[in-house]
């Protein structure tokens, strides 16, 4: 082995792998440097868990000569049998290293090791990557080369395991982090977040396509169904809406009981109006699909379900407001108010998509005058739009 391509590994490790941006790139960088040092690796994967409301960890895989590749693995792969017949459940349990020779018969007691077998590899180690809070991750290398790992090379893998582990932990609390924010503030206010936008008072003017949406009914709802049951329907109701509105370009910013609040951001000279308008309207019809298809079996019955949403353009102040220590990032405005008002009137009309003027001059459909409504807050009254083709079930309000 050469040990100065070793020394300058390890130098890299001590500086942070700067160089490596993703932990993609960090674990394609630090394996062929490994291979540089004369380490003849083959096959090498990290599975490191994390802390996201849909998936349990990343999986990622190098193989000689390719990228790296990487997979999000569900909460169920405890359950599965590629887990159940692998090494890592005693690597999981001991947090103990261990070592198959794929030709010793002993390895054939896991399933696992027919393919890479099969591909011609001759040894794998598995060894836990041990994070500073008491969690156990995992790492596996594995070679070709006949008669596998020697001494030497076993003992150069394991000096990287400890940096390998400090610098995965700071990859995975970095995707933590901004998962969490993008879970519970949105993609948006989560990167400006991270960017260091935390001062109470910090915000923005934007213009923006604002949505407004809420259940119909859900007050009767939740006197007469157990609250499991509710939240259960909310969620969802939500997923009717999330997908589609993430889809067209729009940001979740708010959950306010059965409400949700989102935008769609309009670039600074306008440039963009009609485009974005048009794709806010695509996901209200998509999302209205989508719940008008939605039942919940509920005893001897079938609930069926409706929604509103209302449709406005405006200026917003987008940013943090909230009191000392405790500050949620957010949007005000008249026109949030506004949308918000005109989605009552929706309500009103028995209608599932409404607009106001502004949005319906901007987004060239066939949309038809409801008419003027005073609006409470406004001192002006505001003309409503709805879509020409929407069919109307006033038993359905």
């Amino acid at each position: 082995m050469d040990s100065s391509e070793l020394d300058k590994l390890a130098t890299w490790l001590m500086h942070g792998a700067r160089s490596a941006s993703t932990p993609a790139d960090f674990l394609k960088q630090m394996c062929e440097r490994l291979v540089a040092a004369g380490i003849p690796l083959w096959r090498v994967g990290a599975f490191v868990q994390t802390l996201h409301p849909d998936v349990f960890g990343r999986s990622f895989v190098w193989r000689q000569g390719t990228e790296v590749v990487v997979t999000d693995a569900p909460f169920d792969i405890h359950d599965s049998p590629q887990f159940k017949n692998s090494p890592f459940p005693s690597l999981y349990s001991s947090g103990q290293e261990g070592r198959y020779r794929l030709d010793n018969p002993e390895s054939r007691r896991f399933p696992f090791f027919d393919d890479v077998r099969a591909e011609g590899a001759t040894d794998y180690i598995a060894v836990p990557l041990l994070f500073t809070d008491g969690t156990i991750h995992a790492s596996s290398w594995t070679t070709k080369v006949e008669g596998g790992f020697t001494d030497d090379h076993l003992a150069a893998l394991r000096s990287v395991i400890h940096p390998l582990s400090r610098l995965a932990e700071i990859h995975a609390m970095r995707r933590t982090a901004a998962a969490l924010l993008d879970t519970y503030v949105g993609n948006r206010a989560g990167e400006r977040i991270l960017a260091g936008q935390i001062r109470r008072g910090h915000a923005e003017a934007m213009q923006a396509a604002i949505w407004l949406s809420d259940l119909r009914g859900f007050t009767s709802l939740s006197d007469r169904l157990p609250a499991e049951t509710v939240v259960d329907i909310l969620n969802r109701y939500f997923d009717c809406q999330v997908p589609a509105i993430r889809e067209h370009g729009g940001e979740i910013l708010k959950f306010m009981g059965d409400g949700l609040l989102a935008v769609f951001p309009i670039a600074k000279d306008g440039g963009n109006l009609a485009e974005v308008c048009g794709r806010a309207l695509e996901a209200s019809r998509k999302a209205s699909a989508n719940v008008n298809a939605m039942h919940y079996p509920s005893g001897d019955e079938v609930e069926r379900f409706r929604f509103g949403v209302a449709l406005h353009i405006g200026d917003i102040l987008f940013g943090n407001i909230g009191g000392i220590s405790r500050l949620d990032f957010t949007c005000i405005g008249p026109s949030v108010n506004l949308a918000a008002r005109l989605e009552k009137i929706a309500s009103r009309l028995h209608r599932t998509v409404v607009a106001s003027a502004a949005f319906a001059g901007a987004c060239h459909q066939d949309w038809v005058d409801l008419g003027e409504f005073s609006v409470a807050g406004f001192s002006n009254a505001h003309r409503v739009f709805g879509l020409r083709d929407e069919v109307i079930d006033p038993a359905a309000g």
